[in-house]
């Protein structure tokens, strides 16, 4: 089970963006990183091109860029403090993620 999914709030705590929140919206767990929106924003100078039919103008596209998930934390839902993520299983055979600071469930 992972740590932080996409859709989890999460908080920033190293890097030119320290103290920044922001929704994950991308997961790659094998290169352990995360694109978060509004988080590491990059610049690419894209040229102009002939797409069929249609001239597409050269522009420069704004775009969220991934970082590591050790530079993020994730941020609990009920005591909306950056926490650590632990995990429980609940009577019910379920494996969830638990705040170590509230001991809430976060899923």
């Amino acid at each position: 089970m992972q740590r932080i999914k996409t859709g989890d709030t999460v908080q920033v705590i190293a890097g030119k963006d320290v103290g920044e929140r922001g929704r994950v919206t991308a997961v790659f767990p094998k290169q352990d990183r995360v694109v978060v929106e509004g988080v590491n924003l990059l610049k690419r100078h894209r040229k102009a091109r002939q797409a069929g039919a249609q001239q597409i103008p050269a522009q420069i596209v704004e775009f969220n860029g991934p970082i590591h998930l050790s530079n993020v934390m994730l941020v609990c839902t009920q005591c909306s403090k950056p926490t650590r993520v632990g995990f429980r299983v609940r009577e019910d055979g379920f494996k969830t993620r638990v705040c170590r600071k509230c001991k809430a469930d976060i899923d």
